[in-house]
């Protein structure tokens, strides 16, 4: 079954030669939304604090908060790009992340080299992403063109490749960063049902979104954060 348990998980983001005054300002300027301080004698920005937080098989959890609060550090927490500075951190299940669909995507390899690149990010074995790539090449649609280089896709194709990469494979625990959607007119419809039959069939569903109409429909849980803390939960 899977499961998502993090205790008093915060993440601190080190910065070097920055004194107290320059990084208020860099914060300030950049809207970070994250609190400043030292750890061992060295400035930090604390982009999570404090966050306790369980979800288990049935979970559609709604990420909300503006820009900066943390929805998008907590969703790379949970998928394990930034390791938590403190607290305990455990999640149990195969993941799948859309958070950025184009990571992994190289502009000089082809296609179809992209879908090996592009699967071993995604934690697949070359022979599992053999067995896909017929699938995913078929529902991209790019026909003569996956043989190509990806510099000499339109965005439209190369939104089309990462998308058919990234959602060909069920997973127990699905983190968003907002609704992706493909604004390639002629794929938007089959991408749409892609999309519903990925969410649905994820055991736990993590979604960030400033969409409160989006938050209401797909999720049974909000939590609310502000300056990389959980300030609400319902």
């Amino acid at each position: 079954m899977p499961k998502i348990s993090l205790k008093n998980v915060g993440v601190n983001f080190p910065i070097y030669g920055a004194g107290a005054s320059s990084l208020k300002k860099s914060l300030a300027a950049s809207v970070t939304g994250g609190r400043f301080g030292k750890e061992t004698g060295v400035n930090v920005v604390q982009a999570l604090s404090g966050i306790n937080l369980e979800l288990k098989a049935g979970d559609r959890l709604g990420l909300v908060g503006h820009n900066g609060a943390g929805k998008s550090t907590l969703l790379r927490t949970l998928a394990g790009v930034y390791e938590p500075s403190v607290g305990e951190f455990v999640r149990e299940g195969t993941l799948a992340s859309l958070i950025d669909p184009s990571l992994g995507i190289e502009p000089d390899a082809n296609g179809l080299e992209n879908i090996m690149l592009r699967g071993l990010v995604m934690g697949l074995s070359k022979r599992k992403i053999d067995s896909m790539v017929d699938e995913i090449v078929d529902f991209s649609g790019l026909g003569d063109y996956i043989n190509m280089p990806v510099r000499t896709y339109s965005t439209g194709m190369m939104m089309r490749l990462a998308f058919s990469i990234s959602t060909s494979v069920k997973a127990d625990i699905l983190l968003m960063d907002e609704w992706l959607s493909v604004g390639d007119a002629e794929f938007t419809e089959k991408a749409e049902k892609r999309m519903k039959d990925v969410v649905s069939g994820a055991g736990i569903l993590v979604l960030a979104s400033h969409s409160p109409a989006l938050i209401a429909k797909e999720c049974n849980r909000v939590v609310h954060l502000e300056h990389g803390r959980l300030v609400e939960s319902s």
